[in-house]
Protein backbone atom coordinates (compact mmCIF):
# COMPACT_ATOMS: atom_id res chain seq x y z
CA UNK A 1 0.00 0.00 0.00
CA UNK A 2 1.19 3.54 -0.17
CA UNK A 3 -1.73 5.32 1.47
CA UNK A 4 -3.50 4.35 4.49
CA UNK A 5 -5.98 5.79 6.57
CA UNK A 6 -7.36 3.99 9.56
CA UNK A 7 -9.93 4.66 12.37
CA UNK A 8 -9.72 2.55 15.15
CA UNK A 9 -12.75 2.52 17.55
CA UNK A 10 -13.58 5.93 16.31
CA UNK A 11 -16.68 5.19 14.57
CA UNK A 12 -19.66 4.37 16.74
CA UNK A 13 -20.94 1.32 14.70
CA UNK A 14 -17.14 -0.30 13.93
CA UNK A 15 -14.04 -1.27 15.54
CA UNK A 16 -11.84 -0.57 12.62
CA UNK A 17 -12.02 1.35 8.99
CA UNK A 18 -9.76 1.56 6.64
CA UNK A 19 -9.40 3.15 3.21
CA UNK A 20 -5.95 2.90 1.58
CA UNK A 21 -4.76 2.69 -2.24
CA UNK A 22 -2.08 0.60 -3.16
CA UNK A 23 0.48 2.25 -5.95
CA UNK A 24 2.65 0.09 -8.23
CA UNK A 25 3.64 -0.65 -11.43
CA UNK A 26 1.07 -1.42 -13.99
CA UNK A 27 3.21 -4.11 -14.92
CA UNK A 28 3.58 -6.23 -11.92
CA UNK A 29 1.20 -9.63 -12.06
CA UNK A 30 -1.50 -9.22 -9.60
CA UNK A 31 -4.67 -11.21 -8.55
CA UNK A 32 -7.43 -9.57 -6.91
CA UNK A 33 -9.20 -9.30 -3.15
CA UNK A 34 -9.89 -13.02 -2.81
CA UNK A 35 -10.11 -16.35 -0.52
CA UNK A 36 -6.81 -17.67 -0.98
CA UNK A 37 -6.73 -21.33 -1.97
CA UNK A 38 -3.02 -22.07 -0.19
CA UNK A 39 -5.06 -20.24 2.72
CA UNK A 40 -8.52 -20.17 2.84
CA UNK A 41 -9.35 -18.03 5.94
CA UNK A 42 -7.52 -14.92 3.90
CA UNK A 43 -8.99 -12.59 2.35
CA UNK A 44 -6.77 -10.32 0.42
CA UNK A 45 -5.30 -9.11 -3.12
CA UNK A 46 -2.30 -11.14 -4.54
CA UNK A 47 1.02 -9.81 -5.99
CA UNK A 48 1.87 -13.07 -8.34
CA UNK A 49 5.46 -11.66 -8.39
CA UNK A 50 6.40 -12.52 -4.83
CA UNK A 51 3.14 -14.01 -3.77
CA UNK A 52 2.50 -11.54 -0.80
CA UNK A 53 0.15 -8.96 -0.22
CA UNK A 54 -0.26 -5.14 0.87
CA UNK A 55 -3.66 -5.75 2.65
CA UNK A 56 -5.56 -8.72 4.11
CA UNK A 57 -7.91 -9.70 6.81
CA UNK A 58 -8.67 -12.96 8.31
CA UNK A 59 -11.82 -14.70 9.15
CA UNK A 60 -10.24 -14.49 13.29
CA UNK A 61 -10.54 -10.75 12.62
CA UNK A 62 -6.60 -10.19 12.10
CA UNK A 63 -5.51 -7.57 9.61
CA UNK A 64 -2.56 -6.51 8.58
CA UNK A 65 -1.06 -3.75 5.96
CA UNK A 66 2.14 -2.59 4.54
CA UNK A 67 3.71 0.29 2.79
CA UNK A 68 6.97 0.72 1.06
CA UNK A 69 9.36 3.24 2.87
CA UNK A 70 10.22 5.79 0.25
CA UNK A 71 14.01 6.78 0.66
CA UNK A 72 16.58 7.02 -2.11
CA UNK A 73 19.67 7.66 0.25
CA UNK A 74 19.00 3.90 2.04
CA UNK A 75 20.80 1.36 -0.21
CA UNK A 76 18.41 -0.85 -1.63
CA UNK A 77 18.89 -5.01 -0.57
CA UNK A 78 19.09 -7.04 -3.56
CA UNK A 79 18.56 -10.03 -1.47
CA UNK A 80 15.90 -8.78 1.07
CA UNK A 81 12.88 -11.26 1.01
CA UNK A 82 9.84 -9.22 0.29
CA UNK A 83 7.95 -6.83 2.09
CA UNK A 84 4.70 -8.42 1.19
CA UNK A 85 5.14 -11.99 2.86
CA UNK A 86 5.38 -9.58 5.95
CA UNK A 87 1.59 -9.05 5.66
CA UNK A 88 0.47 -12.36 4.90
CA UNK A 89 3.04 -14.16 7.21
CA UNK A 90 0.79 -12.95 10.30
CA UNK A 91 -1.90 -13.48 8.75
CA UNK A 92 -1.31 -16.82 7.61
CA UNK A 93 0.52 -17.37 11.03
CA UNK A 94 -0.82 -17.98 14.57
CA UNK A 95 1.67 -15.09 16.48
CA UNK A 96 -0.58 -12.72 18.05
CA UNK A 97 -0.31 -8.74 16.80
CA UNK A 98 1.88 -7.95 19.65
CA UNK A 99 4.46 -10.62 19.59
CA UNK A 100 4.43 -10.88 15.53
CA UNK A 101 5.55 -6.98 15.34
CA UNK A 102 8.10 -7.21 18.50
CA UNK A 103 9.86 -10.34 16.70
CA UNK A 104 9.84 -8.36 13.43
CA UNK A 105 11.40 -5.66 14.99
CA UNK A 106 14.05 -7.55 16.06
CA UNK A 107 14.66 -8.57 12.29
CA UNK A 108 13.73 -5.65 10.56
CA UNK A 109 16.56 -4.79 9.07
CA UNK A 110 16.80 -7.58 7.03
CA UNK A 111 13.97 -6.03 4.65
CA UNK A 112 14.05 -2.92 2.66
CA UNK A 113 12.09 -0.21 4.09
CA UNK A 114 8.98 -0.76 5.50
CA UNK A 115 5.82 0.57 7.49
CA UNK A 116 3.59 -2.50 9.01
CA UNK A 117 0.25 -2.37 10.53
CA UNK A 118 -0.67 -5.44 12.10
CA UNK A 119 -3.91 -5.69 14.32
CA UNK A 120 -6.44 -8.43 16.29
CA UNK A 121 -8.39 -8.44 19.36
CA UNK A 122 -5.28 -7.93 21.47
CA UNK A 123 -4.61 -4.47 19.75
CA UNK A 124 -3.11 -3.04 16.75
CA UNK A 125 0.83 -2.01 16.37
CA UNK A 126 3.15 -0.36 14.11
CA UNK A 127 6.33 -1.36 13.10
CA UNK A 128 8.74 0.17 10.78
CA UNK A 129 12.53 -0.52 10.03
CA UNK A 130 12.94 3.32 9.82
CA UNK A 131 12.85 3.57 13.21
CA UNK A 132 13.23 1.97 16.52
CA UNK A 133 10.78 -0.23 18.36
CA UNK A 134 7.11 -1.05 18.36
CA UNK A 135 3.88 1.29 18.85
CA UNK A 136 0.89 0.39 20.18
CA UNK A 137 -1.83 2.25 18.31
CA UNK A 138 -4.41 3.86 20.52
CA UNK A 139 -8.48 4.71 19.60
CA UNK A 140 -7.94 7.17 17.04
CA UNK A 141 -7.65 7.90 13.24
CA UNK A 142 -4.65 7.43 12.07
CA UNK A 143 -2.50 8.21 8.23
CA UNK A 144 0.15 6.12 6.37
CA UNK A 145 2.24 7.03 3.04
CA UNK A 146 6.06 6.27 2.18
CA UNK A 147 7.48 7.61 5.60
CA UNK A 148 6.71 7.30 9.70
CA UNK A 149 3.61 7.14 10.96
CA UNK A 150 1.10 10.32 10.28
CA UNK A 151 4.07 12.12 8.51
CA UNK A 152 1.93 15.15 7.27
CA UNK A 153 2.48 14.52 3.33
CA UNK A 154 -0.69 16.01 1.75
CA UNK A 155 -1.97 13.57 0.63
CA UNK A 156 -1.96 11.87 4.04
CA UNK A 157 -3.34 15.21 5.69
CA UNK A 158 -6.04 15.02 3.23
CA UNK A 159 -6.70 11.27 3.51
CA UNK A 160 -6.75 11.54 8.03
CA UNK A 161 -9.19 14.60 7.14
CA UNK A 162 -11.59 12.11 5.03
CA UNK A 163 -11.34 9.51 7.58
CA UNK A 164 -12.38 11.77 10.01
CA UNK A 165 -15.23 13.48 8.67
CA UNK A 166 -16.84 9.99 7.24
CA UNK A 167 -16.43 8.51 11.02
CA UNK A 168 -18.13 12.07 12.29
CA UNK A 169 -20.73 11.42 9.78
CA UNK A 170 -21.41 8.07 11.71
CA UNK A 171 -24.53 6.56 10.28
CA UNK A 172 -26.93 6.24 7.37
CA UNK A 173 -26.37 5.29 3.75
CA UNK A 174 -23.58 6.94 1.85
CA UNK A 175 -21.32 7.89 5.10
CA UNK A 176 -18.40 6.25 3.89
CA UNK A 177 -18.39 8.22 0.57
CA UNK A 178 -16.06 10.49 1.84
CA UNK A 179 -13.45 8.02 1.74
CA UNK A 180 -13.99 6.76 -2.20
CA UNK A 181 -13.77 10.38 -2.95
CA UNK A 182 -10.30 10.90 -0.91
CA UNK A 183 -8.86 7.59 -2.44
CA UNK A 184 -9.78 8.67 -5.79
CA UNK A 185 -8.19 11.92 -5.61
CA UNK A 186 -5.74 12.88 -8.55
CA UNK A 187 -5.14 16.12 -7.28
CA UNK A 188 -1.59 17.01 -6.81
CA UNK A 189 0.17 19.11 -3.98
CA UNK A 190 1.43 22.49 -4.14
CA UNK A 191 5.10 23.29 -4.76
CA UNK A 192 5.38 24.54 -1.65
CA UNK A 193 3.86 21.69 0.60
CA UNK A 194 5.51 19.07 -1.59
CA UNK A 195 7.69 16.71 0.85
CA UNK A 196 11.14 16.06 0.17
CA UNK A 197 12.42 12.42 -0.31
CA UNK A 198 14.90 12.76 -2.93
CA UNK A 199 13.35 11.36 -5.71
CA UNK A 200 13.78 15.33 -7.54
CA UNK A 201 10.59 17.72 -7.84
CA UNK A 202 8.72 16.43 -10.72
CA UNK A 203 8.48 12.86 -9.21
CA UNK A 204 7.34 14.59 -6.10
CA UNK A 205 4.66 15.92 -8.11
CA UNK A 206 3.27 12.77 -9.50
CA UNK A 207 3.33 11.05 -6.41
CA UNK A 208 1.79 13.87 -3.89
CA UNK A 209 -1.57 13.05 -5.29
CA UNK A 210 -3.56 10.04 -3.44
CA UNK A 211 -5.00 8.62 -6.30
CA UNK A 212 -0.98 8.27 -8.83
CA UNK A 213 -1.33 7.74 -12.43
CA UNK A 214 1.54 7.88 -15.05
CA UNK A 215 2.28 6.07 -18.20
CA UNK A 216 3.43 2.83 -16.12
CA UNK A 217 2.75 3.30 -12.35
CA UNK A 218 0.00 4.20 -10.61
CA UNK A 219 -2.88 3.84 -7.84
CA UNK A 220 -3.88 -0.35 -8.90
CA UNK A 221 -6.26 -0.71 -6.24
CA UNK A 222 -8.40 1.63 -3.85
CA UNK A 223 -10.00 -0.58 -0.64
CA UNK A 224 -12.12 0.53 2.10
CA UNK A 225 -12.40 -2.49 5.06
CA UNK A 226 -14.64 -1.75 8.02
CA UNK A 227 -15.33 -3.81 11.03
CA UNK A 228 -18.52 -2.90 13.11
CA UNK A 229 -18.79 -3.61 16.53
CA UNK A 230 -20.67 -7.12 15.77
CA UNK A 231 -18.13 -8.56 13.88
CA UNK A 232 -19.57 -8.23 10.65
CA UNK A 233 -16.64 -7.67 8.44
CA UNK A 234 -16.84 -6.02 5.18
CA UNK A 235 -14.35 -5.89 1.93
CA UNK A 236 -14.50 -3.90 -0.52
CA UNK A 237 -11.96 -3.29 -3.20
CA UNK A 238 -11.40 -1.49 -6.74
CA UNK A 239 -9.10 -2.58 -9.02
CA UNK A 240 -7.96 -0.20 -11.19
CA UNK A 241 -7.84 -0.94 -15.33
CA UNK A 242 -4.17 0.80 -16.44
CA UNK A 243 -4.68 3.38 -19.13
CA UNK A 244 -8.85 3.34 -18.95
CA UNK A 245 -10.72 5.03 -16.20
CA UNK A 246 -13.04 2.38 -15.33
CA UNK A 247 -12.47 -0.47 -12.37
CA UNK A 248 -13.21 -3.59 -11.44
CA UNK A 249 -15.00 -3.87 -7.91
CA UNK A 250 -14.97 -7.00 -6.00
CA UNK A 251 -17.48 -7.03 -2.48
CA UNK A 252 -16.63 -9.62 0.49
CA UNK A 253 -18.48 -9.82 3.39
CA UNK A 254 -18.33 -12.16 6.41
CA UNK A 255 -18.57 -12.57 10.31
CA UNK A 256 -15.44 -12.98 12.18
CA UNK A 257 -15.25 -16.85 13.69
CA UNK A 258 -17.53 -17.54 10.99
CA UNK A 259 -16.51 -20.85 8.12
CA UNK A 260 -18.15 -18.69 5.09
CA UNK A 261 -18.97 -15.10 3.66
CA UNK A 262 -20.56 -14.12 0.69
CA UNK A 263 -18.57 -12.61 -2.56
CA UNK A 264 -18.64 -10.78 -5.74
CA UNK A 265 -17.09 -9.20 -8.68
CA UNK A 266 -17.83 -7.01 -11.33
Amino acid sequence: MCLIALALHAHPSYRLVIAANRDEFYARPTAPAAWWADAPDLLAGRDLREGGTWMGVTRAGRVAAVTNYRDPGFAQLADAPSRGALVADFLRGAADAESYANDLAERAAAYNGFNLLVGDDGGWFYVSNRTAGVRRLEPGVYGLSNALLDTPWPKVVRARRAMEQAVAAAEGPGWDARLWEALADRVIAADDALPDTGVGSERERLLSAPFIRTDVYGTRASTVLTIANDGEVRFVERSVVPGQDGWTESRHAFRIGSESGSGSSE
